[in-house]
């Protein structure tokens, strides 16, 4: 490939339209995961099985995504990234017209999986793509607004998915997806190029993906910025697994009042992405990381201190929104400083991260959800702890980088 088409490649010019498409493709798996949750009983109902039984189908969906991911980097390495990514989506759109068209509980859940598994491709590429057309600075503005999207579209899914469900049945969820996923499709054929020139492509062999995914997890910097990461994005799995039991049940919020303060936390995110689109040029990655990881850390400290002191709601709310509102800008240019150092691994990388912030993620939803309810601790305690870790693991390793 020619220099001037090399450096087409890395410096797009960064538009509106294409953070749309990037959006749009980042917004695949949040949709699927959260849109048909409202409708979780319903589909119980319809196929005559226990809701235990369509809660299974969403761990198949996710145990799918986790293999996926580990498994899509290497093949975006080797191959290319829209093949990989083009494939991917359309896999995943003919598993959710399977999956409306599904008559028995067995089937629903292994198609599930396997929609899974597809729809990983778009969330583990996406990162590589843009880590391909863009340096690090200008890696970081652009996934940051594509982590709003990411965050975002599991906030407001459910709505969409609620409403749906209420007005068309739980089926029409899945044609939705199917749909979108053609438009996906569509979109990348328009608007993204193959950004992995023929230079930095990876002979895909077995030995050598084991040895990338040791030489990421023996690495203290590319490990800890990975993990900063991880911790960051997994305490929001625990205000989603809590907040509202917390808010409703405990602080007596009105269940129709719930949805504006969880919307504080969407404005949060709007306003430290745009701070973060601003100034991750001008004071680079490192320094946005810092800022980020330290108004989460306060926010950390502060829901703890609110909760010893027994401030009640207005002691919790302004600190969730501080900690939700960094994520964006702690997961960009976490990434961004990771896949600047393995540019030509960078869809193995991607995949390995996103494997371990998916993974903690449920990890921490998970114990949230075991511990004693009816108290606001479990869910105090583990984001603090997140916060922590979070900082921690930049502070003492992934500041090297």
């Amino acid at each position: 490939m020619s220099n001037s088409a090399t450096q087409q490649i890395q410096t797009p010019q960064i538009s509106f339209l294409l953070f749309l498409v990037l959006g749009a493709i980042g917004a695949l798996t949040p949709l699927a995961i959260d849109m048909y949750l409202p409708a979780m009983p319903t589909i119980a109902r319809d196929l005559g099985v226990t809701e235990g039984a369509v809660q299974i189908t969403l761990t198949a969906y996710t145990a799918g995504f986790a293999i996926g991911q580990l498994i899509h980097g290497p093949l975006a390495d080797s191959y290319g990234r829209r093949p990989v990514l083009i494939l991917g989506v359309l896999f995943f759109g003919l598993a959710s017209v399977v999956s409306a068209t599904s008559s028995g509980i067995e089937a629903l859940t292994w198609v599930r999986a396997a929609q899974g598994f597809a729809g990983a491709a778009a969330a583990v590429i996406i990162q590589a793509v843009v880590r391909d057309m863009f340096d690090r600075e200008d890696f970081a503005r652009a996934m940051s607004f594509v982590t709003l999207v990411m965050t975002v579209a599991p906030l407001v899914a459910p709505m969409i998915g609620g409403h749906v469900a209420v007005w068309f049945g739980w089926r029409a969820i899945f044609w939705i997806l199917a749909a979108f996923s053609v438009m996906v499709i569509l979109l990348v054929l328009w608007k993204i190029p193959e950004t992995l020139t023929p230079e930095k492509k990876q002979p895909l062999r077995f030995g050598t993906t084991m040895r990338n995914y040791a030489k990421l997890f023996t690495n203290p910097v590319a490990l800890g910025l990975i993990l900063s990461g991880a911790f960051s994005f997994s305490g929001m799995f625990a205000f989603l697994t809590a907040g509202s039991f917390v808010y409703i049940d405990i602080y007596g919020v009105q269940p129709d009042q719930f949805g504006y303060l969880f919307g504080l936390n969407i404005v949060a995110m709007i306003i430290m992405t745009s701070i973060n689109g601003r100034l991750v040029k001008k004071v680079g990655s490192h320094n946005m990381l810092r800022f980020g990881l330290t108004v989460q850390l306060i926010a950390g400290i502060g829901l703890f201190v609110g909760w010893m002191l027994d401030l009640g709601l207005w002691g919790t709310v302004p600190f969730v929104v501080m900690f939700i509102g960094t994520l964006s800008t702690i997961g960009s240019n976490s990434m961004g400083l990771l896949l600047s150092g393995y540019p030509t691994m960078a869809g193995t990388a991607s995949s390995l991260a996103g494997t371990l912030r998916f993974g903690i993620g449920s990890l921490v939803g998970a114990i949230v959800a075991i511990m004693p309810g009816g108290v606001t601790w479990p869910m105090i305690t583990v984001m603090t702890a997140c916060s922590i870790l979070s900082a921690a693991f930049y502070w003492i390793f992934g500041r090297k980088a």
